[in-house]
């Protein structure tokens, strides 16, 4: 084959990764599948390719038929082949097979086409390929030292929790945030302002899905709320099964939204430093924070519910929330009380553990 073919080849090969990546994301992310588009071209295919590689790192995390010995080894696959290092194509033809139990059919897809995702990844200039690079690294070592059925009492407490949502989520911010310094020499003028509220932006939406998923979790036998927190309001999280109607759990469960809306109060914060002109950008930002404040005003009404499905917010919220954000994106002012209208009830942020006497 000559070089024209080859190039012609690879040309095709890249056109079909790119629109399996396009196809994938509608079926393993309803949220993402709504935000990604909304950014820029260029960033909307890194972006997308970054939380299908982060997907894949879930999906190992979150498999029931995977022993915590193999969860580590295909970690350490996965960081080799999205650095360059192996096969991608013999990684997600190994694994998927083993996916079995409460994986979707969807999670497996994704895994089984692996080389395609990395196809992707391995095409993006040098810049981008080392944000994801850190992120997955980050991301693979993190999960890694929290392997499931290691807490399935909790975590120790707000700052192990902490620990835990940098590396699933923080790092995200982090990668963000380079990936959209990268694009535009306006917002990478703020670089410094945006990656210290970066790793609140990713913490907020990860504290709202712990929160939301707390009971689809037990069922797998772990749990990622702080001890600590539930014993200073009077309750053992060894006996999550008595927890719903339990007025001490339900305060301790009140604290915590308190921080994810604090986190998110920063998310705003980070969002409202990406220009103006970026639209594309700040609606993937604003539409993930309107539905998780939305997301935690149900949970704080109904503190005693026992399935993520009695919390999860209904399609009307979904397009509120994108009808408002867009309507309103051009002033900053009006966001802030948007944020705060949505927000109204929820809990304070209370004093972090390691401020309390």
């Amino acid at each position: 084959m000559n070089s024209v073919d080859t190039d012609a080849a690879n040309a095709a090969a890249l056109a079909d990764a790119v629109a399996y990546q396009e196809a994938i994301l509608q079926g393993v992310s309803r949220t993402f599948a709504l935000t990604i588009p909304q950014l820029p071209p260029a960033l909307r295919t890194v972006v997308g390719n970054a939380y299908l590689l982060c997907r894949i790192a879930d999906t190992i995390e979150d498999s029931d038929s995977l022993t915590i010995a193999e969860k580590r080894a295909y970690y350490d696959r996965f960081v080799a082949v999205v650095e360059g290092r192996g096969s991608g194509a013999e990684f997600g033809q190994d694994l998927a097979p083993r996916l079995l139990g409460s994986t979707l059919e969807a999670e497996r897809d994704l895994v089984r086409n692996a080389a395609r995702v990395l196809c992707v990844t391995h095409s993006f200039r040098e810049d981008d390929q080392s944000a994801l690079r850190r992120c997955i690294r980050i991301m693979s070592d993190g999960m890694e030292a929290f392997q499931e059925g290691q807490f399935t009492g909790g975590l120790r407490d707000e700052a192990h929790l902490d620990a835990y949502c940098y590396h699933v989520a923080g790092v995200v911010g982090e990668m963000l945030t380079q990936l959209f310094c990268a694009h535009s020499e306006e917002i990478a003028a703020r670089k410094d302002q945006l990656e210290r509220r970066a790793v609140s932006f990713g913490q907020g939406l990860q504290m709202t899905n712990i929160l939301k998923d707390i009971w689809d979790d037990k069922k797998r036998r772990v749990c990622w709320l702080p001890q600590v927190t539930f014993e200073r309001a009077g309750f053992d999280l060894d006996r999550l099964e008595e927890a719903p109607g339990d007025p001490a759990f339900q305060a301790a469960l009140g604290q915590l939204i308190g921080v994810a809306r604090r986190h998110l109060e920063v998310a705003l914060d980070y969002t409202l430093l990406i220009p103006k002109s970026e639209r594309g950008i700040r609606n993937f930002c604003l539409w993930a924070i309107g539905m998780a404040v939305l997301t935690l005003r149900k949970i704080n009404r109904q503190r005693d519910f026992t399935s993520g499905a009695e919390v999860k917010i209904s399609r009307r919220s979904v397009h509120a929330t994108v009808y408002l954000t867009t309507l309103l994106g051009w002033s900053n002012r009006l966001l802030r009380l948007a944020f705060r209208v949505a927000a109204a009830g929820l809990p304070e942020r209370p004093p972090l553990v390691s401020e309390n006497p």
